[in-house]
């Protein structure tokens, strides 16, 4: 941990700083299992040179998701996004699963999407990694996956050199029959927005909980798809999921379509070895 770091968390708790471990696991941030010098344990992530307003986001993300008291998200203890930036969390110390893990979070997930959100889009912007994620409010899902979600990462990846001229035809007959392959209409559902395996946490008394949130008002399959994208998630959360709230007729066809704007931006975060997959998906919603 940087001197400038260890300062400004012991000036903002007003306590010495007992010791700062370092915690692997994380592509963007470094992070920090720290004490306190009244005991207090914290988990601090930094980063030397954020994107402007990225901790405050997801802090506000997390306060968001926790509004619905369906799921378990780290209590935020302190932001700062002046250098050193920093976010300063409860530290959950995870301890062995429960039995009923896979079954608890495919419940609690389907009652944080049934919490429901305002609007499609969020009345903020926010992140998606390292990359601006635009949440302009729509009343019209197929009209914001494509403005707010797909059409910014495939032009960011065309900007990059990173798309050819076949996959850039594909998107665009894609946007033409969009409104027809989303899936029937249901209300916004409030969304973790990044829910890949390693954003799945294991808090102390062995239940689930989310972290890293990309939050917004989406569809709820979105989140679904992404959690078959990378793995991590048994069988048996998506049927608890299912049990609480049944999906829609089709949902199982539309899985490629949703794992789309994961695709491309992790085309946008690690290069061009996801192109492959994007055009795979992309063949799977022709």
């Amino acid at each position: 941990m940087s001197p400038e770091l260890r300062t400004a968390l012991e000036q903002r708790f007003g306590k010495p700083l007992r010791h700062a471990k370092p915690l692997g696991g994380g592509d963007i941030n470094d992070a920090y299992q720290v004490a306190l010098g009244d005991g207090t344990q914290l988990f601090v992530k930094t980063h030397s040179n954020p994107p402007s307003g990225m901790f405050e986001a997801e802090a506000r993300g997390l306060r968001w998701l926790a509004e619905a008291n369906a799921i378990r998200t780290p209590r935020v203890i302190a932001v700062s996004d002046a250098r050193p930036a920093y976010l300063a969390l409860e530290l959950m110390t995870p301890a062995k699963r429960r039995a009923a893990f896979d079954e608890s979070l495919g419940r609690s997930l389907a009652a944080l999407h049934a919490y429901g959100a305002p609007s499609f889009g969020l009345d903020h912007d926010n992140f998606i990694g390292r990359l601006a994620q635009s949440n302009g409010v729509s009343d019209d899902w197929a009209s914001f996956y494509w403005s707010s979600r797909l059409e910014p990462q495939l032009k960011l990846a065309t900007d990059r050199g990173l798309t050819d001229s076949a996959t850039r035809s594909g998107f665009d007959a894609l946007r033409r029959v969009l409104p027809d392959r989303v899936g029937a209409a249901e209300p916004p559902s409030r969304l973790h927005g990044d829910l890949w395996g390693g954003n799945l946490h294991v808090d102390d008394e062995g239940q689930p909980a989310l972290i890293d949130p990309a939050v917004y008002g989406g569809h709820r399959e979105i989140d679904l798809a992404m959690m078959r994208l990378f793995g991590g998630f048994g069988e048996r959360v998506f049927a608890s999921y299912a049990e609480a709230r049944p999906l829609a007729p089709g949902a199982a066809e539309r899985i490629a379509l949703y794992q789309l704007y994961p695709l491309l931006v992790h085309v946008n975060l690690f290069g061009g070895t996801y192109v492959g997959s994007v055009k795979r998906a992309l063949s799977d919603c022709a």
